[in-house]
């Protein structure tokens, strides 16, 4: 093994943490505005990660993330909102006002 099958192997591995990593969160994320939006009597219409960068938090090194969301009060309208995560964790959910029926 030389180093470039080193740093091959080295890539591959950070590469598929990364990978899954982003697949927990984005996963927790549509869990998360699944339970707000049944609990808010809400339609969720989609949900997409709009921003990804790596950041401290608390001292922390983790992942940053914005997911946009739309959801609809009443089942004609839609509405935008925006969801912050560090790592699996919740930071802010955004909604703006809403008409409901």
């Amino acid at each position: 093994m030389n180093l470039f099958d080193l740093i091959l192997l080295l890539v591959i591995v950070v590469t598929s943490i990364l990978f899954w990593r982003f697949r927990a969160m984005a996963e927790v994320a549509n869990k998360h505005l699944s339970d707000y939006c049944e609990r808010q009597n809400l339609q969720l219409l989609s949900v997409a990660r709009i921003k990804t960068k790596i950041g401290s938090y608390r001292g922390k090194l983790d992942i940053h993330s914005e997911f946009a969301f739309e959801f609809s009060g009443n089942g004609e309208d839609s509405y935008s909102g925006v969801l912050t995560m560090v790592g699996l964790k919740t930071l802010d959910l955004y909604t703006p006002a809403y008409r409901i029926d």
